[in-house]
């Protein structure tokens, strides 16, 4: 009548002494079926390492670590190429691990990444990256575990140092042809450099001021080689003067000439003069500008009296006659000829030098002229050669430190996995647990029991009180028979059931009537 009237306890307790057998059979079976089931069930066993993360031995300041990378994503990295097929189908076909005869090798092979099981130890706040992690393998066998623990174990440490150094290798070869690269890199900006700095020879930016000084100084030096050569001119056209007025009077009188050539005439004192206003005006010169009033004077007083030598000269004509005997010319005619070539030599040199320095003004001026282009030009070539000069340097640098990675990764001084605890031998399997096997069957029978229970008292229609009686015909009970004797034993229980139903519906008559 479960369900069908609100129950009391003595109700509940009436059901319990009822189905008491059906709980306790469920309940006993379900536990005796759970219990019994780990015995027969393979059993797996766990074998357990733990690893730990010995970090770089030397400070990093002084050695770069060739691995930067998350540890985390480092070891899961080695995880999936430890457990490809190529590293795990020798170790299965060592041990003949997960051979029942039907797995190919593929499936054996994924039974076997299953059972490979890798757990990070979280870090704590106070520690810097992961501490380490456990490797465990699970077999049917606790030897077979302990033994595919340790060779995967192996692995991980050995696939660790050698990617390390691979890497560390790796690196320094790349940086090798990297740095060659930059090297001829470097060399062709050097060789580009030292073009543009021969090309551009004395133009170059920071030469400005040299320039500018090399030029006033040059431009001094053409100031005075050009009054040199007006005083060389003046004493050209003296001397041409002198000469031109003695030839005259040689020709014009030649034996008065050689017997006066020793005596002296107003036309000598002029030049006698002459000559002691230049000498008076070069030494005044050396120490006066041309713009001085003394200077000046002297050159009006110069020019006045070659200006009157040259008329009293051209005086006298010039008498030649035919056939006439050829006279030597007086030593102080030939002096003053030995003078003027001497003067014209020099007026000659002095012209020279003057050109020169007025090509070089002209060179220098050029060059300062040219200097902003040629800066700019500098500033390109010196750019892309300090740029693949850092470059370089850098490379060198880094160069050093990879190589020290290196020797340091050979020397296995670099992060290294230590194995702190050796894989263990399980004793006991971790599947399945016979306690959670038995309290589980025990739960279950209890609950299926219980649950079968209330299935059959939900379906069963058996009145039993005369609160039964009235749930289903809400009529009052007038009697009610307990018990009917002298039925088969055999069927006394249905015959009861049938007595009870007919007993009721007498009595539901009589009420009725």
């Amino acid at each position: 009548m479960l369900g069908h009237r609100p129950l009391t306890t003595e109700d509940y307790w009436a059901i319990l002494k009822r189905r008491l057998w059906i709980i306790v059979v469920c309940t006993l079976g379900v536990f005796g079926a759970g219990f019994g089931s780990t015995y027969w069930i393979t059993p797996r066993y766990d074998s357990q390492t733990l690893v730990l993360i010995e970090m770089q031995k030397v400070p990093t300041d002084y050695v770069t670590p060739v691995l930067t990378e998350d540890l985390g994503e480092r070891l899961a990295s080695l995880r999936e190429q430890l457990l490809s097929r190529s590293r795990l189908e020798p170790i299965i076909q060592r041990f003949n691990l997960f051979n029942n005869g039907r797995d190919t090798m593929d499936e054996r092979v994924a039974k076997t990444q299953k059972a490979i099981g890798v757990k990070p130890i979280p870090s704590n706040s106070s520690s810097h990256g992961m501490p380490g992690f456990y490797i465990t393998f699970r077999a049917s066998d606790p030897h077979t575990a302990q033994d595919v623990c340790s060779e995967i174990t192996s692995l991980f440490v050995s696939e660790n140092l050698d990617a390390r150094e691979a890497s560390a290798e790796g690196t320094t070869e790349f940086l090798n042809q990297q740095l060659a690269d930059a090297k001829k890199n470097l060399d062709d900006q050097d060789a580009k450099l030292a073009e543009f700095e021969r090309k551009y020879l004395g133009r170059l930016p920071g030469q400005e001021a040299s320039n500018q000084s090399t030029l006033q100084a040059l431009t001094t030096q053409l100031d005075a080689a050009t009054q040199s050569l007006d005083r060389l001119q003046e004493n050209q056209t003296f001397l041409e003067a002198n000469i031109s007025e003695q030839t005259r009077d040689l020709k014009s009188n030649p034996a008065e000439i050689a017997v006066m050539a020793g005596a002296a005439t107003p036309l000598d004192d002029d030049r006698k003069e002459l000559s002691d206003l230049l000498d008076q005006r070069r030494t005044l010169e050396a120490s006066e500008t041309p713009d001085n009033p003394d200077v000046q004077s002297l050159s009006r007083k110069i020019a006045e009296l070659q200006a009157a030598i040259a008329k009293t000269g051209s005086g006298a004509s010039p008498r030649t006659a035919a056939g006439s005997t050829t006279i030597s010319d007086p030593p102080q005619l030939e002096q003053e000829k030995a003078q003027l070539r001497a003067v014209q030599q020099s007026i000659a040199s002095a012209k020279q030098e003057q050109g020169q320095i007025q090509s070089r003004i002209r060179e220098y001026e050029a060059r300062i002229d040219s200097s902003p282009i040629v800066e700019q030009e500098y500033k390109q070539v010196t750019r892309d050669h300090d740029i693949a000069s850092e470059f370089y340097n850098s490379l060198l640098k880094k160069m050093d430190e990879s190589s020290m990675a290196v020797a340091l990764e050979h020397r296995q001084e670099g992060e290294q996995f230590r194995v702190m605890d050796p894989p263990n031998l399980p004793e006991e399997p971790t599947f399945p647990n016979r306690l959670v096997f038995a309290v589980g069957g025990f739960a279950c029978g209890l609950t299926l029991g219980l649950l079968l229970v209330a299935l059959l008292e939900y379906r069963d229609r058996t009145l039993r009180s005369e609160l039964d009686v009235w749930t289903f015909t809400k009529l009052p009970t007038l009697a009610v028979l307990a018990h009917v004797a002298d039925l088969p034993k055999k069927d006394a229980r249905k015959a009861g059931r049938s007595v009870d139903r007919s007993a009721v519906d007498k009595t539901v008559a009589r009420a009725g009537a």
